[in-house]
């Protein structure tokens, strides 16, 4: 294998490690070292920054004691620490582990670039490996499947990278500057948008969900796909066709820094409709920018003593630095930059989820990475000629794209309610907040959360995360929903990737969402209304939420919205409420469910606290319904992979 090919799969294969290490990292400061809206989040922000601004010596440390021994170091303890995350897939050894792979893989990545002067082709096929496997393994991540294929997986991977770090890199020319600087933001747009199958999963939901939201509605909701994650192959395709050939010039050079901002802003825009394009521009923009960034600092490698790398790098705006004659000082800048970019994923990570706890607006975020980016690709003097040392676009795209249709269909399942000679006598009725699929031991277990909700018809979840960075890039409802073997409605609360959703063994249909006065709470509520269809004529409405109350109050406001809007929902139909209403017995807040004339349907078996999971204290977790449904068996059922109990109660359907 050429030189540059094997450090390009190496680097990609690092990227490859970093990524799924970074994943399971961020939700363990969010579920282990804190506990969201609890811990405060300008804590939270803290821990998780400052291994980030640690890195920062890791240039220091390249250049005094070389390259070469820092990354061979760094590779060996990023790969033991993903091996280790494999066997302690919670609690708070997790966190260590994923926090010592992180920064492990932050110094690796200084060595690396301290030494590579062409980095694109090998984080652009990182990244694109990385979506791959992730789409393969149905937004699952390694790290928390703890099974023998996992460590098999993650064994062969680390093997490969090792392999690669045995023989030294090719001698680095004066660039990659650029380059390097926009590893950590083409990480952030990949993850968050451009490169995730949960996210272009939820965009096929919206855009191609087997039922309707009604015409009136403000926020649509979404609904089991046709499609699936399908259209990830096409991004990934895109974005590596674009990274890999040679960068357009002229007045197109323009074309993928625009499209890179214009899926930005789409989705900023925070509408699930505008997902999917979302997605696909933001892909091929992304890829575009990486490729005018490579080429152009491909140019940055005169001949030793030439004037033509300084005068291009003047005419770009840069300043002019000649770092021909000190390769040194180019391996140092090249170290800083990658960290530095690191450094601003980690930033914008926070200031964009950090949101939903803290209630500044988050949406010119990723908007400003995308600018960012989408400036250092066009202050980049076009290249004349191909792009060295690069995998063949065209094949490379081609086998990429066809690999990730192949994992997007043989991950995904098409799901039909099977109940359908109905009506029964009763139906069973379980609501959950699931907290995005984070037990209180850290752990990701949908598998924890099926068995939780066993046995019910109908269920009706809160705090689901369909493809936040943040908690990994899972499609928890989807994850959920195949081990459930249960068709779904999704409406979006705090953006069109979270909110809340009802699952049901029978067909759903009329779904309507009606967002909820925010009352001060930053993560912002919903209800959803859907009506099952048990046959024959006999239907039942249900209504999911999640009430959040503003501080230091009780959601009054909301919750008098949620009855009302119930209410009318229904229009006469037997009823149900259910969802985490933070609120417990005799507060205001109850008491307007029950003034709107419904029933408390755990009145038997109180007190059933629900919150926290593993030493329950609070009743907040309720379903509430309609004079005429009979009540049997409230329970609560003990566990721990949410932070809360879910609650179950059957209910006896009223005569024909």
């Amino acid at each position: 294998m050429r030189y540059r090919h094997r450090t390009t799969l190496t680097l990609a294969l690092g990227v490859v490690l970093l990524v799924d290490v970074l994943r399971v990292f961020l939700p363990a400061v969010i579920t282990i070292f804190g506990q969201a809206a609890s811990t405060p989040a300008e804590l939270l922000g803290a821990f998780a920054l400052g291994w980030f601004v640690l890195a920062l010596a890791a240039p220091a440390l390249v250049r005094r004691v070389g390259a070469r021994p820092v990354t061979l170091v760094a590779a060996v303890l990023l790969v033991a620490a993903r091996l280790a995350v494999t066997g302690q897939p919670g609690g708070r050894l997790q966190l260590w582990l994923a926090t010592a792979g992180l920064l492990a893989g932050l110094v690796w990545l200084a060595g690396v670039a301290a030494a590579t002067d062409r980095p694109v082709p090998g984080l652009a096929l990182g990244l694109a490996f990385g979506a791959i496997l992730h789409t393969a393994l149905d937004t699952y991540r390694l790290g928390f499947l703890g099974s023998w294929q996992s460590w098999l997986a993650a064994g062969l991977v680390g093997g490969l990278f090792l392999a690669g770090q045995t023989r030294p890199a090719p001698p680095a020319g004066p660039g990659g500057v650029r380059s390097w600087l926009l590893a950590g933001p083409a990480l952030l747009l990949a993850g968050m948008v451009a490169l995730s199958p949960a996210v272009a999963r939820t965009a096929t939901t919206y855009q191609f969900g087997l039922l309707r939201s009604h015409p009136g509605d403000e926020v649509g909701v979404a609904t089991v796909p046709l499609l699936g994650p399908a259209p990830v192959a096409v991004a990934v395709g895109g974005f590596l066709l674009a990274a890999l050939a040679s960068p357009r010039q002229g007045a197109w050079r323009w074309l993928a820094p625009a499209a890179l901002v214009a899926g930005a802003v789409l989705f900023a825009l925070e509408r699930g409709e505008l997902l999917l394009p979302a997605v696909l521009l933001a892909a091929a923009g992304l890829g575009g920018c990486l490729a005018s960034a490579g080429a152009a600092d491909g140019r940055d490698a005169p001949a030793a003593g030439s004037t033509e790398g300084a005068e291009a790098t003047a005419a770009a705006g840069f300043a002019v630095v000649d770092d021909t004659a000190d390769p040194g000082r180019a391996a140092s800048r090249r170290a800083y930059a990658v960290v530095a970019g690191m450094l601003l994923f980690a930033v914008a990570a926070v200031l964009y989820y950090a949101a939903y706890d803290l209630g500044h607006p988050n949406a010119g975020v990723p908007v400003a990475v995308a600018v960012l980016a989408a400036a250092v690709a066009l202050a980049a003097r076009p290249a004349v000629g191909p792009v060295p040392s690069s995998p063949p676009p065209v094949r490379t795209a081609a086998v990429a794209t066809a690999l990730a249709l192949v994992a997007a269909i043989a991950s995904d399942e098409l799901l039909s309610a099977s109940n359908r000679d109905g009506p029964p006598d009763t139906v069973r009725v379980a609501a959950y907040n699931v907290r995005m699929g984070f037990g209180t031991d850290g752990r990701f277990d949908p598998d924890a959360l099926a068995r939780a909700v066993a046995g019910a018809d109908v269920v009706a979840l809160s705090e689901v995360d369909r493809g936040w960075l943040l908690n990994g890039g899972h499609d928890t409802l989807d994850l959920l929903a195949e081990r459930l073997d249960m068709p779904y409605v999704f409406a979006p609360a705090a953006d069109p990737l979270w909110g809340d959703a009802v699952l049901s063994r029978w067909p759903l249909d009329g779904a309507r969402t009606r967002p909820l006065p925010a009352v001060g709470a930053p993560t912002g509520a919903q209800a959803l209304g859907v009506t099952v269809d048990l046959g024959d004529g006999v239907r039942l409405a249900v209504v999911a939420t999640h009430l959040q109350p503003p501080p230091g109050q009780g959601p009054v406001v909301q919750a008098r919205a949620v009855a009302d809007f119930a209410l009318r929902y229904a229009a006469g139909r037997p009823l149900v409420v259910a969802g985490d209403l933070n609120t417990e017995p005799g507060d205001p807040a109850f008491a307007e469910f029950t003034r709107a004339g419904l029933v408390d349907a755990l009145a038997a078996a109180r007190p059933l606290p629900t919150s926290p999971a593993d030493d329950p204290r609070q009743q907040i977790d309720h379903v509430f319904v309609t004079p005429d449904l009979g009540v049997g068996d409230p329970v609560a059922p003990l566990g721990t992979a949410s932070d809360h109990l879910p609650v179950a109660v059957t209910l006896s359907l009223p005569p024909a």
